[in-house]
Formats: C-alpha cells, sequence, structure tokens
C-alpha cells in the first residue's frame, strides 16, 4: 500500500549501477480516506450537538430571571404615541422612558409602527428612543406568510 519499487538494468558498464531502486509514494488511497473521515465527521458532527433528552423534577422555586413586561413603544396610524398600553405624547416621551429605564433597568426597546405612518416619524420615535439612553433599540413588524412563499414579485409593467 505505500512504496512501488522499479528496479532498472542498466547498461551493464558499471558493476555498482546494476540495479537501482526507484520509490515513489502513491498519496491516492490517503486521499480516499481522508475523503471518507471527512464525510464521516461531517455526518457525525450535528449528532454530537444535540442534548441528551431528560426529564427534569418539578420545583416551586422561582426562576432566578423572571422575563420581564416588554418596553414597547407604538407609533399609531394617526401619529400617537403609547408605550406599552399607555398613551403618552411626544413631548413626554424621553422623560417616561428614562424613568422607565431607571425602574426597570436597562433592555430593549422594541419600536412598532403602523405601515400608515411616514418613515420619517418611525425614524424621528427611533432616535428619541436612542436620546432616553436604551441602547438596544429593534424595530417590530408583522410575518407576511404570502410574500415568504412567492419566489420573486413581478416588476411593474410585467405580465
Amino acid at each position: 500500500m505505500g512504496a512501488s519499487v522499479n528496479f532498472s538494468q542498466s547498461n551493464g558498464d558499471d558493476e555498482d549501477s546494476g540495479y537501482k531502486p526507484m520509490a515513489e509514494i502513491n498519496i491516492t488511497p490517503m486521499v480516499d480516506v481522508m475523503l471518507v473521515l471527512l464525510i464521516i465527521f461531517m455526518v457525525a458532527a450535528p449528532l454530537m450537538v444535540a442534548g441528551v433528552p431528560i426529564d427534569l423534577p418539578k420545583t416551586s422555586a422561582a426562576r432566578v430571571g423572571q422575563s420581564k413586561k416588554p418596553m414597547v413603544v407604538t407609533l399609531t396610524a394617526d401619529g400617537r404615541l403609547q408605550i406599552r398600553n399607555e398613551f403618552i405624547d411626544r413631548d413626554h416621551l424621553i422623560p417616561r422612558l428614562q424613568s422607565l429605564r431607571a425602574e426597570e433597568g436597562d433592555g430593549v426597546v422594541y419600536v412598532r409602527g403602523d405601515k400608515k405612518a411616514a418613515y420619517g416619524e418611525v425614524m424621528e420615535i427611533l432616535g428619541l428612543v436612542g436620546q432616553s439612553g436604551y441602547g438596544r433599540v429593534s424595530l417590530l413588524s408583522q410575518h407576511s406568510p404570502a410574500a415568504a412563499q412567492s419566489p420573486a414579485a413581478p416588476a411593474q409593467g410585467a405580465p
């Protein structure tokens, strides 16, 4: 499996140069073995990541990290602002967010904007949330299953 030896006959002029071994290493079997090992590891790696299924015991202890009520700032179609379920004036948005941040700590603020609201208004609300001290701001949208199923929307004017 390793080396092949080729003995060549010289023209007979020299006694020392009778048979000379010529060794060549054939790497094709080694490459085949490595490719098989690569495939085995590619198939086995996802199986090693999965955990062992266990049935956890029940306890009456409280969770360590109780999930807080999410901070959602909503811009309605008529331009009104709402923090969670409380309507608020645009001038009072920053002080109210700062007070909520002092009470609850820093977290993620989710901003929702009605699709009829102007893009500039939504960006202004994002800026105000940033000015209030929150570092993590996310925009919320609604999933459209019809858009996910269609491969591509036809261009305007296309049949």
